[in-house]
């Protein structure tokens, strides 16, 4: 009887090792770029105990399956490369007999990005609605034949708690363009620009996106640790998976737009996984809010750094580009998070917005205006100059404003109707503004010297002036190298 108990049990051990398999975490699949020069985690799933290699690019790292059937390694830092290389998992049981094999294929090592947001992220290189899509993008993926720039979009999901979605990774190919056509215009173009102007280095890109969304629903739960005392309500937000319309609050108004439900569906599967940074595009369902939004924009940064263990993690962001709706207080906060944040930076697009449409389809120079930060601040391009003129300082000489500011060293004014009259206002000490005339500016549109002489004529003692603080206005006065004036309203001297 005690024979036949051994015999069992052994039987049961022996098919419990054959049926276990290696469940790899998210970001390995064949096709997948690694980040370079940065220390790799490695993870997955396992039998508990068991033994567990990762042999790649000449390393070999071990470990042990956690109790929660989890484990880990972090291989060395990587130089760049193109070769797509074989990484190996093996399973080990404790009589060093091999329990399972998992190969991941064509694997390169080079730079990784998330681009997240709402709408206009998530709208994609191509799809069959033509006010959802980039202008160019059916050409753009009939014409694209880059095998080592990757990409891999995450689907939508939320949840209360950290969950697994498996991904995979596609190249920038015709095939796999069109079998993920919905993949973000705005991630397909920066990757775009970052692989050709590193000259070959693998490029890999991860979208996680949903229209309509909040920010607080992307933040980590973590981000909202030492967060601002202004976003407590958010941070002590009762998240539940049966929300109904009586727990809406604020920006939140539908289950997936609860605080932390959106990373965890969609991006903690990811974490720890290596990249340089992320772009983001968002803030329309946030516009009601607007001065919570620059703490929400450190909680969110914060928490992303957090999860993905590097405190230079990058963040380039987009400014809310123009609508018929005048997005000026959301504006502040988000040049206020750049300024305030070392690793953050903005790009302006004040000159590209549609005030007919919320989703303007030119996404290719949004990315363009991102990739600048990147190319300069990451990759060491001798770039004179990425950031757009922001509002310095003025002075009042009678009915006269004189506007100074930063990363300027001359003016031009185009405007589709040829008006070389941008959209620039003043107050008095009423409150009320008129538009204002720019003196300095000539029939080409061409601005003698860097301040900016501004009269109205209703107003004959200005105490303020602002730039594109109407609705339905748009950007028209650029800096040296073709950048855009930030929108701004001064205060009060």
């Amino acid at each position: 009887m005690m024979k036949k108990s051994i015999v069992v049990v052994l039987s049961a051990l022996c098919a419990t090792q054959l049926l276990a398999k290696i469940e790899m975490g998210a970001p390995f699949s064949d096709y997948a770029v690694l980040q370079r020069n940065m220390k790799l985690p490695v993870w997955g799933k396992a039998t508990v105990g068991n033994e567990i290699t990762v042999d790649f690019a000449g390393q070999k790292s071990s470990t042990k399956v956690n109790a929660e059937g989890k484990w880990r390694v972090d291989l060395s830092p990587l130089e760049a490369s193109a070769e797509g290389r074989k990484m190996t998992i093996q399973e080990l049981a404790s009589d060093g007999g091999v329990v399972d094999t998992f190969e991941v294929k064509d694997v390169l090592v080079g730079e990784v990005w998330f681009a997240s947001g709402q709408s206009n992220m998530e709208c994609p290189i191509w799809e069959p609605n033509p006010r959802y899509r980039d202008a160019n993008g059916g050409m753009m993926i009939n014409a694209t034949f880059l095998n080592n720039v990757r990409y891999a979009s995450i689907k939508h999901k939320w949840s209360t708690e950290p969950e697994f979605q498996k991904t995979q990774w596609r190249r920038f190919i015709p095939s796999d363009l069109k079998s993920g056509r919905h993949f973000s215009a705005v991630g397909f173009y920066y990757a775009r620009e970052i692989y050709l102007a590193l000259g070959g280095v693998p490029v890999g890109i991860v979208s996680a996106n949903w229209g309509g969304t909040n920010i607080d629903a992307w933040t980590p739960r973590s981000g909202y640790e030492n967060s601002d005392p202004s976003i407590k309500a958010t941070a002590e937000y009762p998240v539940k998976k049966n929300w109904t319309p009586k727990d809406a609050k604020g920006p939140i108004g539908r289950a997936h737009q609860q605080p932390t439900v959106l990373w965890n569906g969609m991006v903690s599967a990811w974490a720890p996984f290596a990249n340089r940074g992320f772009i983001w595009y968002q803030g329309c369902h946030n516009a009601k809010e607007a001065n919570l939004y620059c703490a929400k924009m450190h909680a969110l940064y914060n928490g992303w750094s957090k999860e993905f263990e590097n405190p230079n993690l990058k963040l380039y962001f987009v400014q809310l580009a123009p609508y018929k709706t005048n997005w000026m207080k959301l504006v502040a906060a988000q040049n206020k998070f750049a300024a305030e944040e070392k690793n953050a930076a903005i790009a302006v697009t004040a000159d590209v917005g549609n005030f007919s449409d919320i989703h303007p389809n030119n996404k290719e120079i949004v990315a363009k205006r991102l990739a600048l930060h990147a190319l300069k601040n990451d990759y060491g391009f001798d770039i004179s100059e990425v950031n757009s003129p922001v509002f310095k300082s003025v002075k009042f000489e009678g009915a006269k404003a004189i506007a100074t500011f930063e990363n300027v060293s001359f003016w031009y004014v185009y405007a589709d109707n040829r008006s070389t009259q941008p959209a620039f206002e003043l107050a008095g000490k009423d409150g009320k503004w008129y538009p204002a005339k720019l003196l300095n500016v000539n029939e080409l549109g061409q601005v003698k010297g860097v301040d900016l002489e501004l009269k109205s004529d209703k107003v004959a003692e200005p105490v303020k002036i602002r730039y594109m603080g109407r609705n339905n206005t748009m950007g028209t006065i650029y800096n040296q190298v073709s950048l855009p004036l930030c929108p701004f309203e001064s205060s009060c001297p």
